[in-house]
């Protein structure tokens, strides 16, 4: 099921995407409002997968929503509806799917989300990490891992649902996660970045990262926090 948000000042464009949207298969529309603030607090709950919005609205833009995603590495789609062609270029620079100008036929609007759902799908087919042991070969979904650490000769894997240990090194590992979601934090430590809970000051150059839902911790360099808050948050 793709869950979307719909944000656009004006009533009667917003009630056309609505109308749109509600007429495909396997799409729940979560909100749909004229308000780019109430848009803002939805989308940092993470409670949708996709966002259809309006650039040029009052107070906050839909441009302006679309880089706090991508800024914030969301996994929140956004296609913009406007009739405003200024913003084109910047638009896919930050990874927008679709910009999509007025007036529009419903094929138009159809055909884009569509194109959303079918990556979905394939996504959930190659968002998985195979994981080599001696005899066995684990099969993770990337989105349950929540840091990786070596030590010695070997990796463990903390997932939401308990450890899996691994030979492979990681850089091996770094390798087939090469989504925006993971962060080689520390030389012995890869991060994913959507379970930080806070960091704590370890020594001058590195900090302890603790997480959403375990106990165990992981360490990140005073460097790489600056470019969390740089890139990220």
């Amino acid at each position: 099921m793709l869950k979307v948000g719909i944000v656009d000042d004006r009533q009667i464009d917003l009630d056309k995407i609505v109308g749109i949207v509600s007429q495909i298969d396997d799409v729940e529309i979560v909100f749909s409002t004229t308000s780019a603030e109430e848009a803002y607090e939805r989308i940092k709950d993470e409670e949708i997968m996709l966002l259809v919005a309006d650039i040029e609205m009052p107070h906050l833009s839909g441009y302006e929503l679309a880089d706090i995603i991508h800024s914030h590495a969301l996994h929140i789609d956004v296609i913009f509806v406007t009739a405003n062609s200024g913003y084109a270029v910047h638009a896919f620079e930050i990874n927008v799917h679709d910009y999509i100008m007025k007036p529009y036929t419903k094929n138009r609007l159809t055909t884009s989300i569509k194109r959303i759902m079918e990556k979905s799908r394939q996504a959930e087919i190659t968002g998985r990490l195979y994981i080599k042991q001696k005899n066995n070969i684990h099969i993770i979904q990337k989105k349950d891992i929540i840091f990786i650490e070596r030590t010695g000769r070997s990796s463990t894997i903390f997932t939401k649902s308990g450890t899996i240990k691994t030979y492979q090194t990681l850089k091996e590992l770094e390798g087939e996660l090469r989504e925006r979601d993971f962060l080689r934090s520390h030389r012995s430590f890869i991060i994913n970045i959507h379970y930080i809970q806070n960091f704590e000051l370890y020594a001058k150059n590195s900090f302890i990262v603790n997480f959403d839902g375990i106990e165990e911790t992981a360490m990140i360099t005073k460097e790489m926090v600056n470019h969390l808050q740089q890139n990220y948050f």
